[in-house]
């Protein structure tokens, strides 16, 4: 978008390169926000009605509450005497027990069979995704010593908006405002965080602020992004059914290579794991900016290291290689941790700048800075704005669109 307006400036259309770059670039953004405005009451409007977690088929006995209880985010069950609860990112000891490992093992193959899975003791142990987007997670003696182990991870009732994150503390209204930007102006985006720490969350809030008129291909191991632009293609990996049988899977980095074929505008991917990131990194070099992914780590740093692994998996490439496109594909790096008192907050917002020898450099644009406890436990703190000029030049027409920057002269 800039590119187009500083082309323009050249050329003699335009009389003043500095301030009237920002000032096209402006009208442009404020008719991408007049289109998602219009998407997010449509998607108010017309929200599908989500699919139970129930069926009629399974008794899931003293669980049953625990599931209708939308309060709760995991139920954690581990043999017959414990299941644990995480509500508000706080685990506690639920008051229901089961009667015996048999009724354990019953559920267990209950669901499966609901979803057309099984379990037994060549493979005891299963990733699966319940009617309404929850996942599940199954591992079965000899694997779980003590008894079989089932992890039910919830789908959330709604999706939460940057709004929302604002009024829970987790961000400020100006980085809401920031992110809300970054999203529409299509930067390349890898949210970086521990488990539990809100990283799908924070995607499916970016994505709200994609124009409906692009198309947008989802590619994730369970299904858990809801996006509502009416242009979104859904993808899910294969695991394969029976062991050893590799020809009928379908990992994310073959759901990856395809969507390149599909004319994308952009691609989302849930999460990277493995050699997959090599392929999103291309992406993100090749005309598709403004794809997301997340993966684990606790500092944008880490997030650079593992990165950095995980596109070496099974490449022969050179380490300066690796981060050259790694420098060209990132511009943002979104660091969410959750803390011990259970919130959960953006903790750095820091740029990809570029190399310097054959380290990769960054700066922080936004931070959270702890400054203890009160007198309940919950950690105290600031965000802050680093005071710094970005060197990308779409972020640095982001800060000035957000209040941050003055206009440029």
């Amino acid at each position: 978008m800039i590119d187009d307006a500083s082309a323009k400036a050249a050329s003699g259309t335009a009389k003043h390169t500095g301030k009237h770059v920002i000032e096209q670039v402006m009208a442009r953004g404020a008719s991408m926000m007049r289109d998602n405005n219009a998407l997010d009451v449509a998607a108010r409007e017309a929200e599908p009605e989500r699919a139970s977690v129930f069926s009629a088929d399974i008794n899931y006995g003293p669980i049953t509450e625990l599931l209708k209880d939308n309060s709760i985010n995991d139920i954690l069950i581990s043999g017959t005497d414990t299941i644990y609860i995480e509500r508000n990112g706080i685990l506690e000891p639920s008051d229901y027990r089961f009667s015996s490992i048999e009724e354990v093992d019953a559920l267990a193959h209950s669901i499966l069979a609901s979803l057309g899975r099984k379990i037994d003791d060549r493979r005891p142990l299963v990733d699966a995704r319940l009617p309404d987007g929850s996942r599940v997670n199954i591992i079965m003696p000899p694997m779980a010593i003590d008894g079989t182990a089932i992890s039910i991870r919830k789908f959330p009732d709604r999706r939460v908006a940057l709004d929302a994150m604002a009024e829970r503390g987790m961000i400020t209204p100006e980085m809401r405002a920031f992110l809300e930007a970054c999203g529409k102006y299509r930067l390349n985006v890898l949210i970086s965080g521990g488990t539990g720490a809100g990283k799908t969350t924070m995607l499916n809030a970016l994505s709200q602020s994609i124009s409906p008129k692009e198309r947008i291909i989802t590619i994730e191991d369970s299904a858990e992004l809801r996006l509502y632009q009416p242009h979104v293609v859904r993808l899910e990996s294969k695991r394969p059914q029976r062991e050893g049988d590799r020809a009928e899977e379908v990992t994310i980095r073959d759901l990856v290579i395809n969507a390149l074929r599909m004319r994308p505008d952009r691609i989302i991917v849930g999460e990277v794991r493995g050699p997959e990131a090599f392929d999103m990194m291309q992406a993100m070099n090749t005309g598709h900016e403004g794809s997301m992914t997340t993966l684990h780590a606790n500092t944008p740093r880490d997030a650079l290291a593992r990165l950095e692994n995980m596109i070496g998996m099974g490449q022969n490439l050179t380490q300066k290689f690796i981060r050259q496109q790694m420098t060209s594909a990132v511009n943002l790096i979104i660091q969410i941790n959750r803390f011990k008192d259970g919130t959960r907050r953006i903790t750095h917002i820091s740029e990809i700048i570029g190399m310097e020898h054959d380290v990769i450099t960054m700066q922080d644009l936004f931070v959270f800075k702890a400054t203890g406890e009160d007198a309940d436990g919950k950690i105290q703190g600031r965000f802050e704005w680093c005071n710094i000029v970005p060197r990308h030049k779409d972020l640095t027409a982001v800060m000035y669109q957000c209040g941050l920057l003055k206009a440029m002269r």
